[in-house]
């Protein structure tokens, strides 16, 4: 039988809306709220340095929030872009390693970082207790990504009063960009409640290609080289720490020259965030109203609701 020419117009129009339609479902936006550590020069125990997260000092971990935007593309990948901003620091007078306690140095540093991740789907259950009523999912994914962020690391003399920023003060006679790119990797999980509202978690670690978040990195400056006598109080701080305890290393040891951070290792730091997120997704009431004769009125069975 011929379709009538009121209902082949709205065919026509459903089909010719249907990439608009599809698209509005395979969006979430959201939020991060959590934590931000970071992994340098400063920290560690009784050791120079150990590589990843085993200098990592968690007393030090403070806030990271943000907001993200999520695009579905298929079943197995979405594309994840996001702004944060996050605090990380770290006190040589924390750490358990004297060479480091006589160092004597800190710092804190605010962040701000725009990334794009694309996202890929490691495990997922639409329907988890299998009802067929949709209302709980799980996703379990991996991400690397790129990011770019602005620092500005600071530092107080000897541990206390106001903060100053260390890259004009040029500590190391470095000339460092407070602007860098870093290669977001992690993992993280969701749940999707009533296909609207997404709970989930995130962990991720950000290699850079700086040694300077911390304003530390290779040899102590030459004093008379230093733009000013905040430069010089704040780039070598041992003799305070020596004042306070005689049995750590001599001021001397930090002389012009001497070693005061790892070059041959570049700064890195790392987020966890519980993540919220408002589902785009699902039959628009337009759709319902419209188009809900050509289905027939008919309640819609598994295999349907699956695709969403």
């Amino acid at each position: 039988m011929m379709l009538s020419a009121k209902r082949l117009l709205l065919l026509l129009a459903l089909i010719g809306s249907g990439h608009w339609a599809n698209a509005q479902y395979a969006w979430d936006f959201g939020f991060h709220l959590g934590g931000a550590n970071y992994l340098g020069e400063m920290g560690g125990k009784d050791q120079p340095r150990r590589d990843f997260v085993w200098d990592m000092k968690l007393g030090q971990t403070r806030w990271a929030v943000g907001g993200f935007a999520r695009r579905k593309i298929n079943r197995s990948i979405s594309i994840n872009a996001g702004l944060l901003y996050m605090r990380i620091q770290g006190a040589d007078e924390l750490s358990t390693y004297r060479p480091r306690r006589g160092r004597n140095l800190n710092f804190r540093n605010d962040m701000f970082e725009l990334y794009l991740r694309p996202e890929f789907t490691i495990y997922q259950d639409n329907d988890m207790g299998g009802r067929g009523r949709y209302r709980l999912a799980f996703r379990l994914f991996g991400y690397a990504g790129v990011g770019l962020y602005y620092h500005n690391p600071k530092g107080q003399l000897y541990g206390e009063g106001d903060f100053y920023a260390l890259q004009p003060l040029n500590t190391e006679l470095a000339d460092y960009s407070r602007i860098g790119v870093s290669v977001p990797i992690g993992i993280g999980f969701h749940f999707t409640q009533r296909r609207r509202h997404r709970f989930g978690w995130d962990l991720g670690w950000r290699t850079t290609f700086t040694d300077y978040l911390d304003d530390a990195s290779t040899v102590y400056a030459d004093p008379a080289l230093l733009p000013s006598q905040l430069a010089v109080d704040l780039a070598n701080q041992s003799a305070y720490a020596y004042a306070l305890d005689p049995t750590l290393p001599d001021p001397r040891n930090y002389d012009a020259g001497a070693i005061r951070g790892d070059a041959t290792h570049n700064d890195s730091y790392l987020t966890m965030t519980f993540t919220y997120s408002y589902v785009l997704r699902g039959q628009s009431n337009f759709y319902r109203q419209r188009y809900n004769w050509i289905r027939g009125n008919k309640r819609v069975g598994r295999k349907s609701r699956a695709k969403f």
